[in-house]
């Protein structure tokens, strides 16, 4: 029932219809409810979690406008982990061991999720993960639970739609060998593995696999050993710098020569990375989480994107808030949801008469997901 069924999608962004217009209730009093987390607020996922703070931030004072968490302050405690997976366990038994938070979310992305993890799993707390690639996989942990809109199959799920468009077009481009590059973390890793499963299914013939270290800055060698092979497609799974580093290589310096580009490459979704690669991004095929398309301005969503980009304004973080920011207040509304759902912090007793729950938190965690995201775990 767990493991990869805990991460199936969370796609609780529509929990944000019971954010909007949120309406001033008696003011929460009493020690505060503390969530901890890190963040990648410096280094190369700073552009998104930048955004997934204020996003928090924001949640939390439309929380406790409307009374708190149990009647009481809801207070965030978070450090930066400069995007540096290092630094994440000591910050996470610092919050548990010496802030003694009561709930603990992850970071942004999966890189500083995964070094979270084990920390997370020797103190029997339940875990909710913000953009974290099937980090449960190994650990399957029953308390873990994942904000990621790609289902139960999260590695072969996010690069499915890349390899549609490849196979609706393989005989009108004589689409056959593929090259991928993949860049050595966590997250891309994963989603490469999921590639291999994908491209497998479509027929196609691997001329060029190989990975490269996260702290390469320097990508035309990469690019011109694809190029060597000739390949069809390319596929590229990589994180942020090095998604800006291998497009100006690949599109614009040296002029890839293929049929098909990119996959899974995370950092054109942000709105300043759209905006300093501009034209270069013409072209290329990756992957995005929610736009402002009719089909999904859920209800209040649109609202809260108002709000988001208003104090955004010159601080420094994603303008718009497109990629992350509806998911990471929807991350801590369904953690919200979850603590008024049982009323109470205590993880020992279960809402419900079934042994199988683990605990009174991660239970109603479960239920306030399935709600939102219209599926079951299996």
């Amino acid at each position: 029932m767990f493991g990869k069924a805990a991460q199936w999608s969370a796609l609780a962004i529509t929990m944000l219809l019971l954010s909007t217009g949120a309406v001033m209730a008696e003011a929460p009093s009493g020690p505060p409810i503390t969530i901890g987390f890190s963040m990648p607020l410096t280094g190369g996922l700073a552009v998104n979690g930048t955004s997934g703070l204020l996003a928090m931030q924001i949640w939390a004072a439309d929380t406790n406008k409307k009374g708190g968490l149990l009647g009481r302050p809801v207070k965030l405690i978070y450090y930066d982990d400069q995007s540096n997976p290092s630094l994440v366990p000591g910050i996470y038994t610092k919050l548990l061991d010496v802030d003694k938070v009561d709930l603990v979310v992850s970071a942004y992305g999966t890189n500083v999720t995964a070094p979270a993890l084990p920390v997370v799993i020797q103190h029997n707390k339940t875990f909710m993960g913000l953009f974290a690639m099937d980090v449960n996989e190994e650990f399957r942990y029953p308390k873990y639970f994942s904000m990621l809109p790609v289902g139960p199959d999260p590695r072969a799920a996010i690069s499915e739609g890349f390899f549609e468009i490849v196979k609706a077009n393989k005989d009108k481009l004589g689409l056959k060998t593929i090259a991928l590059a993949v860049d050595d973390g966590e997250a891309t890793r994963n989603t490469a593995d999921g590639a291999r499963v994908n491209l497998k299914k479509a027929g196609l013939n691997v001329v060029y696999d190989k990975t490269y270290p996260p702290t390469t800055t320097d990508f035309t060698p990469i690019i011109r050993a694809i190029q060597a092979t000739n390949p069809d497609i390319v596929y590229i799974a990589s994180y942020s710098p090095d998604s800006v580093g291998l497009i100006r290589a690949a599109m614009h310096e040296l002029g890839l020569n293929t049929k098909i580009c990119c996959g899974t490459m995370t950092g054109p979704q942000s709105t300043s990375i759209k905006t300093s690669l501009g034209p270069i991004l013409n072209g290329i095929i990756t992957f995005d989480f929610w736009l402002p398309a009719p089909t999904l301005r859920f209800p209040g969503v649109m609202e809260f994107l108002a709000r988001y980009q208003e104090q955004a304004a010159g601080k420094g973080v994603d303008p718009l808030g497109y990629y992350l920011a509806p998911w990471a207040y929807a991350d801590l509304q369904v953690v919200g949801e979850a603590v008024e759902g049982v009323k109470s912090l205590d993880r020992t007793k279960s809402p419900t008469t079934s042994a199988a729950t683990p605990s009174r938190l991660s239970s109603a965690t479960s239920n306030s997901a399935r709600r939102a995201s219209g599926r079951r775990p299996g």
